[in-house]
């Protein structure tokens, strides 16, 4: 099977922002949360791309915050990423929050509310 360059660029852009996260979060205190970067959409121009990021541990409010830090500081982000990949063009980056996983957790508590109550009415 055939790997288009793209993916692998998603691939490494995801594993190298992750690790230069790290030393952001270092940089920046007010910084909070456990930040886990979940998908990079690069276009195939290599202009933009997106990052699609979880932020655990905060409620809705710091999460928005961490989100804004993040965004605040792509700029940083960008320029460590052009130190690391040694490509001609390194994408403006712009974070997002990836919601899958309180999609999920929402959807595994109402798979269990479903089950219980079947479990229930088949004892009855």
């Amino acid at each position: 099977m055939k790997v288009s360059r793209t993916s692998r660029l998603n691939g490494e852009y995801q594993k190298e922002i992750s690790v230069i996260l790290r030393r952001v979060k270092d940089r920046n205190p007010e910084l909070k949360g456990l930040i886990s970067v979940t998908e990079t959409d690069v276009a195939p121009d290599l202009k933009t791309a997106y990052v699609y990021v979880s932020i655990y541990g905060l409620d809705e409010v710091g999460t928005k915050e961490a989100l804004n830090l993040l965004q605040d500081n792509a700029g940083y982000i960008r320029h460590e990423l052009s130190q690391v990949m040694r490509m001609r063009t390194v994408p403006a980056l712009t974070f997002r929050l990836d919601k899958s996983m309180v999609y999920g957790a929402k959807m595994d508590e109402l798979f269990k509310k479903i089950n219980a109550q079947e479990t229930s009415s088949d004892e009855d």
